[in-house]
């Protein structure tokens, strides 16, 4: 565990630990289960792990509204199984790294009322016509105050106010708090999102498409001032000076272009132009050549938030797409299931996940098996295919 620069070339695996491994049947993965798993890993090649959020949360987007940055969901598990699992992944050459949620929080976290200024207000309706992520106004009332708060995704996930020196400072220590447990480097979730215009302007009307996938909502708008504002660096620097050393992956949704700022306050910035690719060689050559213009960049064939390459590419398409990402240059995400080919599986009935993603987080194929080898009790999720794909089958 000694190389600074282990990222550069690295395999980082994806866990999403509420649909890896579960071990005391309550049908949501936990800690115990990713270290049952370890071998499995170290097998693989994995040069580190990241886990998507393991912090308290009342799950309005399943993790990524945190109420606690500093406590485990104890669903997810102990503080003592954290510790375990970082001591035999550090033992045996990997990493660990965290997702650090800290565009917005839960609107149950403490800071909500105790400290309203952590977070952006408005005194007289919506500030402007601003769109959330998943669609919708990205302004709710307040009923207690009477105010508006913004919430660049779901109304449970106020944004914080990084103008405020004293949000930087809180986010510093929990940074400092998790590199003091031990671990190695963090993904940087929604960083385009972290500074907001100072006057909260209207998005202007029309002008070139955003070259994202987008809500409905959103796609006649140019996204100049609900992201990405030039002051941005003011909360990259934060972010850096409190991680020192440790290694940082920005999540920025913005085309390949735009991510100077992001990939020289991050050590990598992962690439959605890839990810929305369509799976044509031209295509895929015109992305490529793009990108192959900024350093810096970490590549990813899907997460928890996008359809499976399987599904969206097409089964055909998965051996040639996993050896496309394993020979780009820098560091390669792997989300869990995609080194067998796991497709999207069946949404929750009724749905979970407002926002459609349920067929995205089905547990992983261990067996073939009724439960996929992934709990002895009910999935938390179904099962996608359990005759399908599998690690004991592979």
């Amino acid at each position: 565990m000694d190389s600074s620069d282990w990222w550069r070339s690295a395999l980082v695996y994806e866990i999403y630990p509420r649909s890896f491994q579960d071990t005391d049947g309550d049908g949501i993965g936990d800690l115990a289960g990713v270290i049952s798993r370890l071998d499995y890993l170290e097998w693989l090649g994995v040069d580190a792990i990241w886990l998507a959020p393991i912090y308290c949360s009342p799950l309005a987007d399943f993790g990524y509204d945190v109420s606690d940055y500093t406590s485990i969901a104890p669903e997810i598990g102990t503080e003592q199984q954290f510790d375990e699992l970082v001591e035999d992944a550090h033992g045996r050459g990997m990493r660990i790294l965290l997702d650090l949620v800290v565009s917005h929080t839960s609107i149950e976290h403490p800071w909500f009322r105790q400290h309203p200024d952590y977070y952006v207000w408005s005194d007289d309706g919506p500030a402007n016509n601003w769109i959330a992520s998943f669609g919708g106004p990205a302004w709710s009332k307040d009923e207690s105050s009477g105010k508006w708060y913004l919430h660049s995704f779901f109304a449970e996930q106020p944004d914080l106010n990084w103008r405020n020196p004293e949000v930087r400072e809180q986010i510093g220590e929990v940074i400092r708090h998790w590199l003091g447990r031990g671990i190695d480097g963090f993904r940087v979730d929604a960083a385009d999102r972290l500074m907001k215009d100072i006057d909260l302007s209207d998005d202007p009307v029309g002008g070139p498409p955003f070259p994202l996938p987008l809500p409905a909502e959103a796609s006649g708008l140019q996204l100049v001032h609900s992201r990405n504002d030039p002051e941005i660096t003011v909360a990259l620097s934060a972010l850096r000076k409190a991680a020192g050393e440790a290694p940082m992956f920005g999540e920025v949704y913005l085309p390949g272009s735009e991510l100077g700022p992001y990939v020289e306050a991050f050590d990598a910035v992962f690439s959605f132009d890839l990810l929305h690719a369509e799976w044509d060689a031209a295509a895929l050559a015109e992305v490529l050549e793009r990108l192959s213009q900024t350093s810096g960049i970490a590549w990813v064939a899907s997460n928890h938030d996008f359809s499976r390459a399987a599904s969206r590419w097409g089964k055909q398409a998965v051996a040639a797409a996993a050896l496309l990402l394993l020979t780009l240059p820098g560091a390669a995400f792997v989300y869990q299931g995609e080194e067998i080919g796991m497709s999207d599986g069946p949404e929750a009935s009724p749905p979970l996940d407002r926002w459609g993603r349920d067929a995205f987080r089905n547990p992983m194929h261990w067996e073939a098996a009724a439960a996929g080898g992934f709990t002895t009790g009910d999935p938390w999720l179904p099962i996608a295919d359990p005759g399908g794909a599998s690690v004991a089958e592979q």
